[in-house]
């Protein structure tokens, strides 16, 4: 009776267990011994980590722990640790599990030789050659399967980039020695043929086939290269002729060992009508509205028209330009150029012909021109003087002129420049014979150097030199003589209202010129910011130089039409300048 007892009952308690549910609870993981990446390696590869919000029985536990060891040693090996050793440690956290992983990566396995084998007229190509060259894991490295999948698909996409679009490797192997913890990489490639370009076929263009084949760089039956493709959309999109640019290598389907080209094209409007209200201070208020015809006929020559009506600025302006696509991207250009001006201390009227070219050279923008200019002016006169003030001067003028300039600048960003620079030289002279009034020579060098600091600061230099040679100095207009003051000048003063003046104390413009600035901003926000100022500097004649320093604060802001720079400046020291200037500049900053 009694064993019929204790049978049940221990039958009475199997029910009871396979009634009550077992207690479960979830995994808190800890890994020790390692850095973050190997730790983080560790969690994404144990199994542990999938119950840290999941309910987990005390079965459960003794599998995923008898598993972790392992699972850990896997997860190091491409990281180069094929030694590791794992200690497992178990607690419970009230009705958590707390698994401690500590692990000892031992030594690692480092790359003692590279053996990169392929055809040597691939082999030296220069893409190819430098992805070689910048193969990791490197000779004396840990070896890292990650950086060794990354280097050899880089070259193998320099081989397709430049032609062998048939390569594939043929070894792709890393020999691990765990006697010394060396590992030996060792990559063939069979390359196959090097491809050329085929046909190139624009489609959806306005212009003569052959007009935009001159933007090429290359010519059918050249080796195949995708930075000429690059090259070439880069250059279509940059002529504002179209909206979209689609290069469309044709790799699937080459033929004769050659891959076609197709360019898909959408043109821009081919008219372009602007206009609306503007405010400088060196010019006032005023409206401006112009029509660009972006291409004229199917060679692409463009038509720009321009009128400003501004308080101290009136022109009318017409520029024709015929494109050259080439190498060095040259045009011609015809212009011609109605001003009405008046300033601090002139007051003028021009009409300006002329006529150029402008080409790339060796990274600068050039342009040689000549140009006629003609017309009237008043020197020592301003909006606030008139007709019978004693000292003006007037004159009239035509001058016949070669021009020659030089522009070239680099910026990190177009619109928001953190680290760039600007340096331009402009020549100018005349023979003084015919249809020249009188002989001059003259050059102007301008300078510019932006560098950021910190996260929210930028320094900003600029300086501007000039000097002329003149026969006749009082025949030159006011466009030709240099004077100082103004927004991009010295601020605080008047737009050029600073220079050497006549015996009744007006300025009339110097033959020499010397400014120099320094800005300092600070942005308090990614668009809002201010700044201070000092800036020197004057027009003179000989040795008369004598600068004069304006000094002040400003607000800066990021607006969606462009930076606008908003100054106040004052004169520092200046008997014959007081009070404060209001300075307003709307645009790029190089």
């Amino acid at each position: 009776m009694r064993d019929v007892f204790r049978h049940a009952l221990r039958f009475a308690a199997t029910c009871m267990l396979l009634v009550v549910p077992a207690v479960q609870a979830g995994v808190t993981l800890k890994v020790e011994g390692v850095d973050e990446a190997l730790r983080n390696a560790v969690r994404a590869a144990v199994s542990l980590s999938q119950y840290r919000q999941r309910d987990v029985s005390a079965a459960q536990m003794r599998l995923l722990q008898g598993k972790a060891g392992d699972e850990v040693r896997k997860a190091l090996q491409p990281y180069g640790y094929y030694k590791a050793q794992v200690t497992t440690r178990t607690q419970r956290k009230d009705k958590d599990w707390v698994v401690i992983l500590d692990v000892q990566p031992g030594p690692a396995v480092i790359v003692r030789s590279i053996d990169i084998r392929m055809a040597r007229a691939a082999r030296t190509l220069p893409a190819v050659a430098e992805a070689i060259r910048r193969f990791h894991p490197a000779i004396g490295q840990r070896l890292d399967d990650g950086l060794y999948a990354a280097s050899k698909q880089a070259i193998q996409d320099a081989l397709t980039a430049n032609g062998y679009l048939d390569a594939r490797t043929r070894v792709h192997r890393v020999d691990v020695r765990l006697a010394d913890d060396s590992a030996a990489v060792h990559l063939a490639w069979d390359v196959g043929s090097r491809y050329r370009f085929g046909a190139v076929h624009f489609k959806g263009s306005p212009f003569h086939p052959g007009f935009l084949q001159r933007y090429m760089s290359f010519h059918p039956g050249d080796f195949y290269d995708q930075s000429k493709l690059l090259r070439l959309q880069q250059t279509l999109s940059g002529t504002d002729y179209f909206r979209v640019v689609d290069v469309q290598p044709q790799v699937a389907h080459p033929h004769d060992g050659r891959v076609d080209v197709d360019v898909q094209l959408k043109p821009n409007p081919r008219s372009v009508y602007t206009g609306g209200p503007f405010i400088g201070t060196d010019t006032g208020f005023g409206v401006r509205g112009g029509i660009d015809r972006r291409w004229v006929n199917n060679r692409g020559d463009t038509w720009k028209n321009q009128l400003v009506l501004a308080q101290r600025l009136k022109t009318l302006s017409t520029l024709y330009e015929i494109p050259q696509p080439g190498p060095h991207q040259r045009s011609l250009e015809f212009g011609a150029t109605y001003r009405r001006a008046i300033t601090s201390s002139s007051l003028s009227h021009s009409l300006e012909l002329a006529a150029g070219q402008n080409r790339l050279w060796h990274g600068w923008l050039t342009s040689l021109g000549l140009h006629l200019l003609s017309g009237t002016f008043t020197v020592g006169a301003s909006g606030g003087l008139t007709s019978t003030t004693p000292g003006l001067e007037r004159g009239q003028s035509t001058l016949l002129y070669p021009e020659l300039s030089l522009v070239k600048k680099h910026a990190d960003t177009p619109d928001f420049v953190r680290h760039g620079w600007l340096l331009s030289l402009v020549l100018r002279a005349s023979p003084g014979t015919v249809l020249s009034d009188t002989r001059f020579t003259q050059a102007l060098v301008h300078a510019k150097w932006i560098h950021g600091f910190g996260l929210r600061n930028r320094l900003i230099v600029r300086g501007s030199a000039g000097t002329t040679v003149a026969g006749d100095f009082n025949r030159l207009p006011p466009q030709l003589r240099f004077f100082a003051g103004g927004d991009r000048s010295v601020r605080g003063y008047g737009y050029q209202a600073i220079g050497p003046r006549n015996s009744y104390g007006l300025v009339i413009g110097g033959r020499n010129l010397l400014v120099g600035s320094v800005t300092a901003e600070h942005y308090f926000t990614r668009d809002w910011g201010v700044a201070t100022f000092v800036d020197a500097g004057n027009a003179f004649n000989g040795h008369d130089y004598s600068p004069r320093i304006g000094t002040g604060l400003g607000l800066r802001w990021r607006s969606p039409v462009g930076l606008i720079r908003l100054d106040l400046g004052f004169p520092v020291h200046d008997r014959n300048a007081h009070g404060v200037h209001l300075h307003l500049v709307i645009g790029p900053d190089l």
